[in-house]
């Protein structure tokens, strides 16, 4: 799917990402001079001991031995909301996509603390400015992913804070399905619309 000039108006990012309707923007380190990095030394950022792909009896594949996690940021605009969404890198498990910020979760770790540890660690989130207000899980009989969803209660600034995205952007709640989505996000975003429309 690609998205039309004069769309820019509903995909917001900061200025320092420069996310435009044309597409997204180079990735910051390649703009200071610097490369980008390998998987492998990407894997290594946040590498913990729930980081490998578990072969589910529902007859897929899913990241995470413990599960998986992310957020679901929200805010209100005088025309409804917007949400926080991650363009996934390229090299990524269907990399070129939008999704929620999130990853795999450690041992022990509660879903929803992992989902905001993995948008702090992706998009820059602060967690002191944003409050869960609700839960959306997907459950696949070995793995489920749970999706935090939290309304933002103070600034947040969301952007790339690790080389696992292209880019990360507000987005109009409307002009969420105009964007190619992560399949999974795909499938949860009708719940997950619902819950943002009552907040």
């Amino acid at each position: 799917m690609t998205r039309e000039p004069g769309d820019g108006d509903r995909l917001r990012a900061t200025a320092d990402e420069g996310t435009t309707a044309a597409g997204p923007p180079a990735d910051p380190r390649e703009r200071a001079g610097r490369p980008r990095p390998t998987a492998d030394e990407v894997h290594r950022l946040h590498r913990q001991p729930g980081d490998a792909w578990l072969e589910c009896r529902c007859g897929h594949r899913h990241w995470g031995l413990h599960g998986a996690a992310g957020l679901l940021l929200v805010r209100r605009t005088t025309t409804g909301h917007e949400v926080v969404l991650q363009h996934r890198v390229g090299w990524s498990d269907q990399g070129g996509t939008w999704g929620v910020p999130g990853g795999a979760l450690a041992p022990g770790e509660d879903p929803v603390a992992g989902g905001v540890r993995e948008a702090v660690e992706e998009a820059g989130l602060d967690p002191a400015a944003l409050e869960v207000v609700d839960t959306w899980v997907m459950d696949h009989v070995d793995w489920a992913y749970t999706t935090a969803i939290a309304l933002a209660t103070g600034p947040q600034d969301p952007r790339p804070t690790d080389p696992e995205s292209e880019a990360i952007a507000w987005v109009d709640a409307d002009a969420v399905t105009d964007l190619p989505l992560h399949s999974a996000f795909a499938d949860a975003w009708p719940h997950l619309r619902a819950v943002v429309d009552t907040l």
